[in-house]
């Protein structure tokens, strides 16, 4: 398969505000890589591999930048409580269980299926603390042909007895889980404290200075909850802001994703523009445990660097299309509380924030740019009033109308993942 075509209604986000379309158009792939995006076949691929999607919709694949691995099994439950009582009920009780790699390649295998059969094939994802289960998550992805980012969650403190490491054990298992790491191709280890209160200051600068050593990427939360900002100041009085600690440790830099940062100020928000650090957004989480509603519009008008994330399980939906409705409808409620001041987020915006944003932390440029390798969900909407509609009309509705069997195919890094039966 060295030329491989598609052919069908494409859509892909070109900008923040532009997506482009072409009805019976043809994506051409050269070893997986896009060689043209036209409404004609050209010649050089008249016998190539056809992958023949007419009437369907060829749309780019879901970026996930923020989900717990781990979580999984308790996708809904606790959406009662706030952020730290939720963590001490449910999550780490949830993520202690992982100390057994067998039940974690049971529910990870679930996992990597069940992200990919929704159309998501790159992601950020936080495993747990036990190296282990974390290889277990890595090679289950991988096998999936999910590419993207795991980390092995750091916590020495403000755990449980049950879920928490020495500051000993936490650097010498990310040494042994860094060693690990170099068998796999599509995914990559990522620095992962858990948040601040999870992780002493010796252990943070430890993570900051293998991040400077080995160039590795972090990822971790900020400014989510009040309580959570609040407990911060307490365990560091030294910092004036909550993103102080990371930059202290040498954790805030241009590969660094934070997410959450619902209650960021303006100084913690010039310091992400600064830096290059890269939001990312979980609008369901946001509500579900009600720590707020972010106030995207005046994020992305500040030149922030924003890509969305489904934040399982505070998020209570792996659904990339549900992701991108959630966060137009929270952005909506956001500016109703502003008064209107600012506008809400649309679903080119937010489709562009679930694919495109993130291309660049997987070496890619926005859309089915030429040279990217194919990232792609086949959608059937045939079982729909679609008659009149132009394929815009009918991508927009998409984010709306749940549409059970509907991804009848998903390409990552230029191969077919998923084909459903």
């Amino acid at each position: 398969m060295n030329r491989t075509v598609l052919k069908g209604d494409i859509v892909s986000s070109e900008s923040l505000t532009e997506i482009k379309t072409i009805k019976n158009g043809y994506i051409c792939l050269e070893r997986g890589r896009i060689v043209s995006v036209s409404d004609t076949l050209p010649e050089e691929f008249a016998d190539a591999v056809l992958y023949d999607y007419s009437d369907m919709l060829i749309m780019q694949s879901f970026c996930d930048m923020h989900l717990h691995a781990p979580q999984y099994p308790m996708l809904g439950l606790g959406m009662d409580l706030p952020l730290v009582d939720w963590l001490s009920k449910y999550a780490y009780p949830m993520e202690s269980r992982f100390a057994d790699p067998e039940y974690a390649r049971k529910v990870y295998r679930r996992l990597a299926h069940d992200l990919i059969s929704h159309g998501t094939t790159r992601v950020a994802m936080f495993s747990s603390l036990h190296t282990d289960s974390t290889i277990v998550l890595m090679e289950e992805l991988e096998k999936a042909g999910i590419t993207g980012y795991v980390g092995k969650v750091n916590m020495d403190r403000n755990g449980s007895p049950i879920l928490q490491e020495t500051t000993e054990e936490s650097k010498r298992e990310t040494l042994r889980w860094l060693v690990e790491c170099s068998r796999f191709t599509r995914v990559k280890p990522i620095l992962t404290p858990r948040f601040t209160p999870s992780c002493t200051d010796e252990l943070m600068r430890f993570l900051g200075e293998l991040s400077r050593e080995r160039d590795l990427p972090v990822q971790s939360h900020i400014s989510e909850n009040t309580s959570e900002i609040e407990w911060v100041k307490q365990l560091r009085p030294e910092c004036e802001e909550y993103w102080d600690t990371y930059h202290d440790s040498g954790l805030w830099h241009d590969r660094t994703l934070m997410a959450h940062c619902v209650h960021s100020s303006e100084r913690e928000r010039k310091a992400i523009a600064e830096y290059g650090v890269t939001v990312v957004h979980c609008c369901n989480s946001n509500t579900n445990i009600a720590s707020g509603v972010m106030p995207l519009r005046q994020m992305l008008d500040e030149n922030l660097k924003v890509v969305l994330g489904s934040d399982i399980s505070g998020g209570n939906t792996l659904n990339g299309f549900d992701v991108v409705a959630s966060t137009v409808q929270t952005s909506k409620v956001r500016s109703i509380i502003d008064n209107w001041e600012t506008d809400h987020v649309n679903e080119t915006e937010a489709w562009y924030l679930a694919t495109s944003a993130a291309a660049p932390w997987f070496g890619a440029k926005a859309g089915f740019a030429q040279g990217n390798m194919l990232h792609a969900i086949v959608l059937d909407d045939s079982n729909l009033m679609r008659k009149g509609l132009s394929v815009t009309e009918r991508f927009s509705r998409c984010f709306y109308k749940r549409q059970p069997g509907s991804i009848r195919a998903v390409w990552s890094e230029g191969e077919p993942a998923y084909m459903a039966d």
